[in-house]
């Protein structure tokens, strides 16, 4: 069932979330992720409806790490809805080196309505928010990736129209994409499966925390060293990175460990007929994927890419206006 039709126009144009910022995916109600979908539906449809949706609204963007999809649709968005965005490029001094990371928070607050930040570390995230009046949102850190994973169910809801049946299959490193689509599957009820070499696995604490809303949802997070055994029957099948950023000099280590875990033709026929391939891009073809996976008509890779847009629209909106 579309998520739409859980609320009317004007419905959607006066809903709030129950969060202030968007740290993790963890502290948000079934709700709040509800309405994002719903409003990311309505702006992908009729983005003309919301054009002045945040006219003289201002958006500073933090980064750390390089972009392409984090930067661009988060920039475009503002624009889109009658705001702006102003870029700060913080890959050589990193939140807190040149100057601490409250001094910013209570800088920017002063300047701009909202905060997008991109950071190798976690707590520099957490701390912006815990010091600007303004909301904050994670654009990525080494332990998150929420903006991508609530993308990620959007666009599987989009495809499947319904989480129910459906076996979610994730191979490869349990990092922060994969910390962010346990956090969403355990609020949306989706039966997950992860399959990680040893060692490898997503953070305990992690798993520990989302597990509590599991029995609630009827989500099932499974973690398996066995990549075959994850994809037997999945729908989606989920692949990202070996080496994330600011682990480069892992590469050579990390692919030979990660070699029994590309996602290939062979991998991808365990999975349902229908099963559809996802990575949250960039993607290195001959290491984590097959380039005849990525490249196949299976792929929903740039279906993800442009939903980065809607959704993340819907989470301004929804914190800014």
């Amino acid at each position: 069932m579309s998520m739409q039709t859980l609320f009317s126009v004007d419905s959607l144009l006066s809903q709030k979330l129950s969060v202030h910022d968007l740290i993790s995916i963890h502290p948000l109600t079934l709700p709040d992720i509800q309405l994002i979908f719903a409003l990311a539906e309505a702006m992908k449809k009729s983005p003309e409806d919301y054009a002045d949706a945040l006219k003289g609204k201002a958006l500073a963007l933090i980064f750390e790490k390089p972009s392409l999809r984090t930067r661009v649709t988060f920039d475009v968005g503002m624009t889109s809805m009658g705001g702006s965005a102003v870029f700060l490029d913080h890959s050589d001094a990193k939140l807190g080196e040149r100057e601490s990371v409250r001094d910013v928070a209570k800088n920017l607050e002063r300047w701009v309505h909202g905060i997008v930040a991109r950071t190798y570390k976690n707590k520099s995230v957490v701390e912006l928010a815990e010091h600007a009046s303004i909301p904050v949102i994670n654009g990525l850190t080494d332990l998150l990736h929420p903006c991508q994973a609530l993308t990620d169910y959007f666009t599987v809801l989009e495809k499947f129209g319904s989480f129910e049946g459906l076996k979610f299959a994730y191979v490869g490193d349990g990092n922060n994409t994969c910390h962010s689509l346990i956090d969403g599957a355990v609020k949306l009820g989706v039966e997950l499966w992860i399959a990680t070499p040893k060692g490898f696995e997503p953070k305990a604490r992690v798993v520990t925390e989302a597990s509590k809303f599991a029995k609630e949802s009827g989500a099932r997070i499974n973690i398996v060293n066995d990549p075959v055994e994850a994809v037997r029957g999945a729908s989606v099948v989920y692949t990202d990175v070996w080496a994330s950023m600011g682990q480069e000099a892992e590469t050579e280590d990390r692919a030979a460990v990660f070699a029994d875990y590309r996602v290939d033709r062979e991998l991808m026929s365990h999975a349902k007929k229908k099963a559809v391939f996802m990575h949250c891009l960039p993607a290195h073809r001959g290491y984590e994927v097959a380039p005849n996976v990525i490249d196949s008509t299976q792929s929903i890779v740039y279906d993800e890419a442009e939903n980065r847009l809607h959704v993340q629209k819907a989470i301004l909106h929804l914190l800014m206006r």
